[in-house]
């Protein structure tokens, strides 16, 4: 299959939304753990995390316009923390569920049956069940006007991590963890490692570590 820019445009609505969306490939899974204002807790599966940088410690996600209601978003921009907690197989169906449109009042923590986890004072849901954590404090949004999206960009103040998972070299094997990836919107996937390797310089060929 090939396909023009116009090709594009004239495909099927649902059709170009799930293809478009599969065609970077594999992303991260995670669901996003918030607490409104007033107290009401919120969980949504999310696939757009994505690494800023690690001196301090930054990662940022996209949520699509904000002309509805968007609750994740709100309760960011309202408490100015959240959670990001890896998906792993033992949840996917559940996970998966928080993606309904859900009453505001009403909690994706109860409606799907996964845990609320505290930890310490940290003021934002953890997911019980998740394997890896993430505690995050809000430092900035942008608002796209290319196509009214928001761009939410986060500190990491917070990690839980198996122990086993963690290499002396601070590298996370994601394979131990059970971490899945999201191809598209809906498809959920393994993953192996196929190798790790050495730091890249023009003088010297690939080296496995």
């Amino acid at each position: 299959m090939r396909l023009s820019r116009d090709q594009i445009d004239q495909l099927d609505k649902h059709y170009r939304t799930h293809f478009i969306n599969a065609i970077t490939g594999f992303k991260s899974a995670n669901l996003v753990g918030t607490v409104s204002a007033s107290g009401h807790t919120n969980l949504a599966v999310i696939s757009s995390v994505v690494h800023v940088g690690a001196h301090p410690p930054l990662n940022a996600m996209v949520f699509r316009p904000h002309s509805v209601s968007r609750d994740t978003l709100e309760n960011i921009l309202a408490t100015g923390h959240y959670s990001l907690n890896h998906i792993h197989g033992g949840m996917v169906a559940k996970a998966h569920q928080t993606s309904a449109r859900y009453p505001r009042e009403q909690s994706e923590f109860a409606a799907t049956g996964l845990g609320e986890a505290w930890i310490g004072d940290f003021p934002a849901p953890f997911v019980a069940e998740a394997r890896i954590r993430i505690g995050m404090g809000y430092r900035e949004h942008r608002h796209l006007a290319i196509n009214d999206t928001v761009l939410v960009i986060g500190e990491v103040l917070l990690v839980e991590v198996p122990d086993d998972c963690v290499a002396a070299t601070g590298h996370l094997d994601l394979d131990r963890a059970g971490t899945l990836a999201i191809n598209g919107l809906d498809g959920y996937h393994e993953t192996r490692q196929l190798a790790r390797l050495a730091y890249a310089k023009p003088d010297r060929e690939p080296r496995a570590l």
